[in-house]
């Protein structure tokens, strides 16, 4: 079935189809796994089931959302279109309902993040936060994804935020927020990827991208130094915007004066990456309400 057919059969006055939300949240579970199987699980359906309810939004659509091979599945052009609006329904939903059924939590919730998480994102949590849970008092601790990891195994942390290299989660049984492969960036304009040794701007010890630019560099026989040395977001930027140095950093950091260098520049290719977030196995009712929220701000980005 295609647009027309599906347009085809609606008078002027009919009424567009409604999307089930739980249909969905099946497919966002399909696009970000890349698999009907798992996905299931995500569901807590059989395969079959989400099966059919895959058909069943294709056929209201009138549009094929995925791309299937015995290895594989992929969204189809028309599949990424409806993946962002997808995710701000069910954000839209999350955010409606809790407005009228929100239990009276209390209590205090220690929050471990990166420099990047808290510069980038946590003003957006806390702020909406503060006003739907105003009796949960969030600590914020910030440091390095590896010093993060040993707090949260100590149990020193409600919730970590950190950043691992894929396939190498820095805490078991994680779950992952956001993916994306590292990056070089330069100053818009810039001389310092054109200079050898390469000058770049390192993160402080225990970061999975300091770690995967020095492997990627090795790899190529491509000489380097170290022309600066910071754990802060501030930092690299600093080094960036004035020349000193190029800086592998996650896309979503990359600001207006500054350049995601690309492959034709000789650099090598970095890894992937995610933000992982964890929670205590005996989290209580106000960090499972923090961690909803972090998810829930998150997929509405």
């Amino acid at each position: 079935m295609n647009i027309q057919d599906t347009t085809a059969k609606l008078s002027p006055n009919a009424a567009l189809p409604l999307l089930e939300l739980d249909i969905l949240r099946t497919f966002i579970a399909i696009a970000e796994t890349k698999s009907f199987g798992q996905a299931a699980e995500i569901v807590h359906r059989t395969p079959s089931a989400v099966s059919m309810q895959i058909r069943k939004l294709e056929e209201i659509l009138g549009r094929s959302l995925f791309q299937r091979n015995a290895r594989s599945v992929t969204l189809t052009l028309d599949g990424e279109m409806l993946l962002p609006e997808a995710r701000s329904m069910l954000a839209m939903n999350r955010e409606i309902v809790s407005k009228f059924i929100v239990p009276e939590i209390v209590g205090t919730v220690v929050l471990g993040g990166t420099d990047d998480f808290i510069e980038y994102f946590l003003p957006k949590v806390l702020e909406r936060f503060s006003q739907s849970h105003p009796n949960i008092v969030v600590d914020v601790v910030v440091d390095h994804s590896t010093e993060l990891a040993k707090r949260f195994a100590k149990g020193e942390l409600d919730i970590a935020v950190v950043n691992s290299l894929e396939h190498k989660p820095l805490i078991p049984n994680s779950e992952s927020i956001y993916k994306s492969q590292v990056v070089w960036v330069g100053l818009c304009g810039g001389q310092a990827h054109l200079k050898r040794p390469l000058p770049i701007s390192m993160w402080d010890h225990g970061c999975p991208w300091s770690e995967c630019a020095i492997e990627g560099l090795s790899k190529e026989n491509i000489d380097y130094r170290t022309a600066f040395v910071s754990g802060h977001v501030a930092g690299q930027k600093a080094a960036v915007r004035t020349d000193l140095a190029i800086a592998p950093m996650a896309p979503i950091l990359v600001e207006e004066d500054m350049v995601v260098l690309p492959p034709e520049t000789g650099l090598p290719s970095l890894n992937s990456f995610s933000v992982d977030l964890a929670i205590k196995d005996d989290a209580d009712c106000a960090a499972l309400a923090v961690k909803k929220h972090i998810i829930d701000v998150w997929d509405a980005m």
